[in-house]
């Protein structure tokens, strides 16, 4: 459940004030405002708070952290649903379950968190800020199931952090990233961070692409308003570490955002910017 700046658990904001005449499609946007600060927020807040609560309790005897994941996936399923935005996932198959791996995925919207637990059928653990680790309810979920804080300011510790997620890489369990290092304003992808494929070149596993597709136009960052819609998760196959050294870390990040890129602007609403700098 990783974050920059505002959080679905704020999605309870003031509505905007309504123009004196306003146009139909006006009134539309005016009472689709009005449901999503007064109705579909608060929803949202109440899940977080039930099943964050749930998971806090049930970490003291899930030593595996299933049930915690378990919790993870229910919240991430009602979220969605009260958001009206069902999801279509391409690719499944080109998961091996059998086999540890980092999955990197663009990040566009609070939603992207909700769509990747609701549709990955494994379990898994996530690089997130550390800051989010201070949120009520979910910041009590993310330290007690084993999730990874990176501090920015504190170079030292975020290595102890990717130590860990590698041993738990060799061990079996798969790791999220975000490689952007937050959620992009704009809805394009933001160039991705050469360090966040540390852990995929010293673990020696496989780096899966993937694609969150929609949910920048369901809840764009700094909004609260929920625009229902359809979602795509499209997953790409595996890209092998095994030929890159931690002094490939750039090049390995460059061939990820490439694939990512491709499956996200061949269905995106957004224009893709590549196209514009080739000309």
């Amino acid at each position: 459940m990783e974050d920059r700046g505002s959080s679905l658990i704020d999605i309870a904001a003031r509505p905007s004030t309504a123009e004196s005449t306003p146009s139909p499609s006006g009134l539309r946007t005016f009472f689709s405002r009005l449901r999503s600060y007064f109705i579909l927020g608060p929803l949202i807040f109440f899940y977080t708070f039930l099943l964050g609560s749930a998971s806090f309790f049930v970490s003291f005897f899930d030593k595996n952290g299933r049930k915690q994941h378990a919790l993870a996936r229910t919240w991430s399923r009602w979220i969605l649903a009260t958001a009206m935005s069902p999801v279509t996932v391409v690719g499944l198959e080109h998961i091996d379950h059998s086999l540890p791996a980092i999955y990197a995925a663009n990040h566009i919207s609070a939603l992207d968190i909700p769509v990747l637990y609701a549709n990955l059928p494994f379990q898994f653990r996530i690089l997130a800020k550390r800051e989010l680790f201070r949120y009520p309810f979910i910041g009590g979920h993310l330290k007690r199931s084993g999730q990874f804080p990176i501090d920015e300011t504190n170079a030292r510790a975020s290595m102890r952090s990717l130590e860990k997620a590698i041993e738990n890489l060799k061990a079996g369990m798969p790791l999220m990233i975000f490689p952007e290092g937050g959620r992009a304003a704009d809805g394009h992808i933001t160039p991705f961070m050469g360090g966040a494929f540390y852990a995929a070149i010293k673990a020696r596993v496989p780096v899966v692409p993937m694609a969150i597709v929609g949910t920048f136009e369901t809840l764009p960052m700094n909004t609260y308003h929920i625009q229902p819609r359809s979602l795509q998760l499209l997953i790409g196959e595996p890209i092998s570490s095994e030929n890159y050294t931690l002094r490939d870390m750039d090049a390995l990040a460059h061939r990820v955002q490439s694939v990512i890129e491709d499956m996200y602007y061949s269905h995106a609403h957004v224009p893709d910017p590549r196209k514009a700098r080739s000309t």
